[in-house]
């Protein structure tokens, strides 16, 4: 369980920071599955940021309600199972953008 700490930290920036927090624990930690993980949190609030416009866009059309629920509840559920990961010492990938960054 290296770095718990920072692993919690960027999980839980989604909440406060979701974009300084994960750049700046990139730039100081060493530590390569931190750095991995910053990386992948920080695609993940922009991709999420993105799906998020889109449904709200196309909540003229209908599908836009469904998409913007789900799309919100993954954005804060999806940290949420991060935290609990780092805290048991398990590995972690955000869905979307976890194969993006190795």
């Amino acid at each position: 369980m290296q770095n718990t700490g920072l692993k919690v930290l960027v999980h839980a920036s989604a909440f406060f920071a979701p974009f300084l927090v994960p750049f700046i624990v990139f730039l100081i930690t060493d530590d390569k599955e931190v750095k991995k993980l910053s990386i992948q949190a920080l695609l993940f609030q922009l991709v999420m940021g993105v799906l998020i416009f889109i449904s709200t866009l196309l909540m003229f059309v209908i599908i836009g309600f469904p998409m913007l629920i789900i799309f919100g509840i993954m954005t804060v559920v999806v940290p949420i199972l991060g935290i609990i990961r780092a805290l048991n010492g398990e590995r972690f990938d955000y869905p979307f953008v976890g194969s993006w960054y190795q």
